[in-house]
C-alpha cells in the first residue's frame, strides 16, 4: 500500500526516528564519497506551482545520488496549465513516475492529487504545510542535540505553514514549542488544537522577549510569503517588533540556537549579525533537506534502507 507524506503526522515517532537516522548515514556516505545509488532506475516527478531554490535542488541532486531522475515540471508547461483536472495528471504521471512531490499554494490541491496518485506524493510546501522543511530541521537538532525531549523552541513571527508543521511535530519530538505572533497572524487554531490534542506542549504569546526566555532554539520565517503578496503593507506593519536581532538573541540563554527556513528577507524578520553570528545553524538546515528528503524518499519509494552484507 502506497505512503503519502503530506504532513508530518504521516509518520509516527518510530518512522521520525528511523527517517533521521537514515538521513545522518546518507550524509555520512555523501560526505565520504561512497555511491549510494539505491534507486536506480526509478523516477521523481516534481511540480512547482511556486518558485524554489532548496526544494527543488535538494530533490534533484537526491535522485541523482540514487542513480534515479527527478523531472521538473511547471505547471504552465503541463496540461494543468490549460484546464486539466488534478485526478487526471496525478493517475497520468502515476503510470509514469515512481513518486511525485508537488509545491502548491493551495493544501487542498496536493491532497487532491495524493487522492488519485497510486504512487507516493510528497508534500514540497503548501499554504497549510511544510513537512519537507520540518522534517531535515529536526535531523539538524537530533545533530545538536541528539535527545529532543524536553528542548523548548521559540518561534517568532508570522504563525505559518513551517509554524504549523512545528506544532503537529511537538508530540512525536517530546519538545515545548512557544510562539510569539501579533493576534491576526498567529498559527491556525485548527492547527494549534490538533497538536494540543495529540500530547503537543503548545503555548500562544504576543511578546517575543517573553517566547525566547530560556528557549534552546530561536526559529523565524520571512514575514510575507509567497501568496501573500498584496498583504505586504499590512504584514510589515504588524511583524515590525518581531525580529530576531541581537537585543531579542540576548534575552535568550548564551548557547541558544538560530534557525531559519530560507530565503530569508534580511532586515526584517532577521538581521545580518544574527542570521551569520556563531548560533545561526541555518546552512545546516539547508544542507540537511537533501539528506532528510533523500531518507523520505527511499523509505516511500523502496521500503526503505536496503539491507547491509
Amino acid at each position: 500500500m502506497k505512503k503519502d507524506f503530506l504532513s508530518i503526522t504521516d509518520i509516527d515517532g518510530y518512522e521520525l526516528e528511523s527517517i533521521v537516522a537514515d538521513a545522518m548515514y546518507l550524509k555520512r556516505l555523501k560526505s565520504t564519497g561512497t555511491p549510494h545509488e539505491f534507486l536506480r532506475g526509478k523516477s521523481l516527478g516534481m511540480i512547482f506551482e511556486k518558485a524554489s531554490t532548496r526544494t527543488r535542488v535538494s530533490f534533484e541532486v537526491g535522485m541523482t545520488d540514487f542513480g534515479g531522475h527527478a523531472l521538473f515540471l511547471n505547471p504552465a508547461d503541463l496540461q494543468l496549465g490549460r484546464g486539466e483536472a488534478i485526478k487526471d495528471t496525478a493517475r497520468t504521471l502515476a503510470r509514469y513516475t515512481d513518486a511525485v512531490m508537488i509545491r502548491a499554494y493551495s493544501h487542498a490541491t496536493v491532497e487532491e492529487f495524493a487522492r488519485y496518485s497510486t504512487v507516493p506524493v510528497v508534500n514540497g510546501l503548501s499554504d497549510r504545510l511544510h513537512p519537507c522543511q520540518v522534517l531535515s530541521d529536526i535531523m539538524t537538532l537530533n545533530e545538536r542535540f541528539g535527545d529532543l525531549q524536553d528542548l523548548k523552541l521559540a518561534w517568532v513571527g508570522d504563525g505559518n505553514n513551517v509554524c504549523n508543521t512545528w506544532l503537529l511535530s511537538a508530540a512525536m519530538t517530546g519538545m515545548e514549542i512557544v510562539v510569539a505572533s501579533p493576534p491576526r497572524y498567529r498559527p491556525r487554531d485548527a492547527v494549534v488544537d490538533q497538536a494540543r490534542a495529540a500530547g503537543g506542549r503548545i503555548t500562544i504569546v504576543a511578546d517575543p522577549a517573553e517566547a525566547v526566555r530560556d528557549a534552546d532554539v530561536l526559529y523565524t520565517d520571512i514575514w510575507v510569503s509567497m501568496g501573500d503578496e498584496k498583504e505586504r503593507t499590512e504584514r510589515m506593519q504588524a511583524l515590525r517588533d518581531y525580529t530576531i536581532d541581537s537585543r531579542l538573541l540576548a534575552r535568550a540563554p548564551p548557547d541558544a540556537l538560530v534557525m531559519h527556513c530560507l530565503p530569508a528577507h534580511r532586515g526584517e524578520e532577521i538581521t545580518d549579525e544574527v542570521i551569520d553570528g556563531p548560533q545561526s545553524i541555518v546552512w545546516d538546515q539547508a544542507e540537511n533537506r537533501l539528506h532528510a528528503q533523500k531518507a523520505l524518499l527511499l523509505r516511500l519509494i523502496a521500503g526503505g534502507m536496503p539491507a547491509t552484507e
